[in-house]
């Protein structure tokens, strides 16, 4: 009992001085991180790459796909064996980090990272519809964990911070995009506001975007620089073109989970041999459709492609990536949302076209769709917002990207479509029996109370907290509380909570729920 006190007044005194050592430690995690995510985006960019040699090698020798199927045989069973040694590292690795942060999950940083490197990397050379983002942040997380422990702060708030800090790294390294990285950190991953946060994300975001342009140059993924600025007199077309991407990401959701309940029906082995298998047509007569797109969304956006090969595009893309994905094979699908959304863009584009839509505004259309897509389907509008601006190089964007990623976040509301990595959070936390491993001790979690959330401008007492929990800490700006059953809580407080060792996750999810507005 007196070690755990020893433990909470360290904690509470060193607040002050705990930002200025996240920021020197989210500055190594962002080195780490950053490092991991460049040569596992190499590693994927040279196996997409090469896939398609490889595809139009087989298409022009046609004997050579009876060894080519055996090969799919054993590299299926192969990845099948990583899965299967690593739960965790299946799938995207977003729902993972939300768990791990929001919920306590553990992670097994060692066998994660080997998994998502060999996996990842082994599915891009046969060119399966799946993106490197979600894997990156996953890298990052797993950084910045691997980070915490060898710093001896696994365990306590430092944890989560440079958890997240690694994550924003991810994201940032995979796109270049540091500011994206930091306001996915806060809107997706912790899905909250936080000073400590926000500081362990920037430092890490901005090392690794650093190190990202050392390698890759200052051009973005996506370089969207020569699309034309949309004028105002067609932003009417914005309305339709919300509604159309907002189903699209709607529609991409439930294709993600229905595949995912489709594969179940097969033995375990069998689906990552279904994916590779399935990638097989799509290599040899579509290859653009491989990986997470890239080629594809510049293609979309120069109005290269016709109509009618738009939607073929479209269509495919849309099921190749469920097929992909619903496997469980490490990948992720940020991309292919992008890429899904870059087609239908591109596809009311030369609808208005007809109706007396300049066609070089086509190119805004699918640049405005991205992040309506992508804002439905993940339900990030900020982030979607951000990133789009990023690849952009410019803000001139901004205006109609953001008109268009909230009418999509409206129509996927209004269809009731929950966040896909939430979706899929839940299904893994189903999967593994709604529960994670017990900790070997009882964790401190700082909780902020949001405005109109069912704790704020309530004292202590008068809210009905879960048992097994002590709140031992309270911040107000600058100041540090020791609060009593007397203390009022006030919006923009943080709470420093001691948990429960056998409820640690419960306790987070309900405190969680008491510090947040109602309507989220």
């Amino acid at each position: 009992m007196e070690k755990s006190k020893t433990r909470i007044y360290r904690i509470l005194s060193g607040m002050n001085q705990l930002k200025w050592n996240l920021t020197l430690k989210g500055i190594g995690v962002g080195v780490l991180a950053g490092l991991l995510s460049i040569f596992y985006r190499m590693g994927i960019e040279h196996g997409v790459d090469t896939s398609i040699q490889i595809y139009a090698y087989l298409k022009t020798h046609p004997l050579l796909l009876l060894p080519w199927l055996a090969l799919i045989t054993g590299v299926g069973f192969l990845l099948n064996w990583m899965i299967k040694h690593e739960p965790m590292a299946s799938g995207s690795g977003i729902p993972q980090v939300k768990g791990v942060v929001l919920f306590g999950l553990k992670m097994k940083w060692k066998s994660i990272l080997a998994v998502r490197f060999a996996g990842g990397i082994l599915c891009s050379f046969f060119g399966l519809s799946l993106g490197r983002e979600g894997p990156s942040i996953q890298i990052g997380a797993a950084a910045g964990q691997a980070a915490a422990e060898r710093c001896g702060r696994h365990g306590t708030l430092e944890d989560d911070y440079l958890i997240t800090g690694g994550a924003a790294a991810g994201l940032s390294a995979a796109f270049s995009a540091p500011l994206s990285g930091i306001v996915f950190a806060l809107e997706e991953i912790h899905r909250s506001f936080s000073p400590l946060i926000l500081i362990s994300a920037t430092a890490a975001s901005l090392t690794a975007d650093f190190l990202s342009k050392n390698f890759f140059g200052l051009r973005p993924v996506l370089d969207f620089t020569d699309v034309p600025v949309l004028p105002i007199p067609y932003y009417g077309w914005l309305l339709p073109l919300g509604i159309v991407s907002g189903l699209i990401g709607s529609l991409l959701n439930r294709t993600l989970l229905d595949f995912q309940k489709l594969y179940t029906k097969l033995p375990a082995p069998v689906r990552p041999c279904a994916a590779l298998l399935i990638a097989l047509p799509c290599g040899l007569f579509l290859p653009l459709t491989l990986g997470g797109g890239r080629d594809l969304i510049r293609l979309s956006e120069s109005t290269q492609l016709g109509l009618g090969m738009l939607f073929i595009y479209l269509i495919v893309k849309l099921l190749f990536t469920g097929a992909s994905f619903g496997s469980g094979v490490p990948g992720g699908i940020f991309f292919p949302i992008l890429t899904v959304g870059a087609l239908s863009g591109s596809i009311v584009g030369c609808a208005a076209s007809g109706m007396g839509l300049p066609p070089q505004y086509i190119s805004d259309f699918a640049v405005c769709a991205m992040a309506g897509a992508l804002a439905a389907s993940v339900k990030a509008p900020v982030t979607s917002i951000l990133l789009t601006a990023e690849m952009s190089g410019s803000l001139v964007h901004l205006l109609p990207v953001a008109a268009c990623a909230f009418v999509a976040l409206l129509v996927s509301d209004m269809l009731k479509i929950e966040p896909i990595y939430d979706s899929l959070l839940d299904r893994y936390l189903e999967k593994s029996g709604n529960s994670s491993p017990h900790p070997e001790q009882g964790g401190l979690i700082e909780f902020p109370v949001e405005y109109g959330s069912t704790a704020a401008n309530h004292t202590v007492k008068e809210v009905k907290w879960p048992q097994g929990l002590l709140i031992v800490g309270l911040r107000r700006g600058t100041k540090e509380l020791i609060p009593n059953g007397k203390t009022r809580i006030l919006p923009g407080d943080y709470l420093v909570i001691l948990s429960s060792e056998t409820q640690e996750r419960n306790i987070r999810e309900q405190v969680r729920c008491l510090c947040r507005t109602a309507q989220d």
